[in-house]
């Protein structure tokens, strides 16, 4: 049975058919505003009415960034979009009632972890952590083969474990989040700041970015440091080791056979993927008494909300 996943962001949404082994066989995308749920609402509407004029599908599973009620059908919370106790299903149910087909919410971060545990770097583990590394820090934990939700289906939000008592301000109202040290924001955030701190290390960010410190991105960084560009590898290293070293106190709670980093940071492979592992292996309780977890990047990249989301519908 074919399913539409339905990848949410804040100013767009990427909306797939995908088969049951787990290949999209049709994309569209539409742009949306992230304050007009309404206007979102439409814009999931309309993408799936038109894919399944052309594909049978059986079941819709959407991607959301936020907190998902237990019975998979509101979102509870998304810190990006104006969504608080939204019932989201409803609402696109009432939206495509001639399709008659069950729709289903899931935690974006979920979905992608699924998609690289049917489907990509995980599908031969049975015990997985999946970090999407971005705008924020999202996490999916499998477990013995099957997805954790947690009684109020809330769980692994690992990006909100505080690491840094008093530190950086986070989006959720808390201070130090892993998030905060442990993402695309965070690398993005260090690299300006060194920029203006030390020009005289910058100088291919700097011309990257056009000269100005503030338009630094993240694949400029990637870019620089692929390029052997000793400022750009340094920041990369600190990404990495904040990531290893949180991954490793997860490790104490849940012992995972492997860890996937996904995200746009996964683009720098060994650059960020060495010194996470190295920093995993540091902080890892008992090393060298216990098997160490796999690290390995993402396979799925910005495809992995669309097709978790739709494989989970399906199931």
């Amino acid at each position: 049975m074919h399913a539409i996943g339905v990848d949410i962001g804040g100013t767009k949404i990427a909306v797939g058919v995908v088969d049951e082994a787990g290949t999209i066989l049709a994309k569209v995308r539409r742009e949306t505003v992230a304050d007009d749920v309404a206007d979102i609402d439409r814009a999931i509407a309309d993408a799936c009415t038109e894919l399944a004029k052309e594909h049978e599908v059986g079941a819709i599973g959407l991607a959301a960034a936020g907190f998902v009620s237990p019975d998979r059908r509101s979102v509870l919370f998304a810190p990006n979009i104006a969504w608080r106790e939204y019932p989201l299903a409803e609402r696109i149910e009432n939206l495509i009632d001639d399709l008659d087909v069950p729709v289903v919410v899931e935690n974006d971060a979920n979905a992608a972890g699924w998609a690289e545990f049917r489907f990509g770097a995980a599908r031969e583990a049975t015990d997985m952590l999946m970090l999407t590394v971005g705008t924020g820090l999202g996490g999916a934990v499998v477990v013995d083969r099957e997805l954790v939700r947690g009684k109020w289906g809330v769980a692994a939000e690992v990006g909100h474990m505080r690491v840094v008592p008093g530190g950086h301000y986070c989006g959720c109202g808390h201070e130090g989040c892993w998030e905060q040290y442990a993402s695309g924001t965070a690398l993005v955030r260090d690299a300006r700041q060194a920029s203006v701190a030390q020009p005289d290390r910058a100088g291919r960010l700097l011309e990257l970015a056009g000269g100005d410190a503030a338009d630094i991105s993240g694949p400029h960084v990637t870019r620089a440091a692929q390029e052997g560009d000793e400022l750009a590898v340094e920041l990369l290293a600190t990404l990495g080791r904040w990531i290893g070293e949180g991954s490793a106190s997860v490790a104490a709670l849940l012992d995972p056979e492997l860890i996937v980093i996904g995200g746009g940071v996964g683009a720098a492979g060994d650059l960020l993927l060495s010194p996470v592992r190295k920093a995993y292996e540091a902080q890892l309780s008992a090393l060298g008494h216990r098997p160490v977890a796999q690290i390995e990047v993402a396979q799925h990249g910005n495809e992995a909300g669309i097709i978790g989301a739709a494989d989970l519908a399906r199931r």
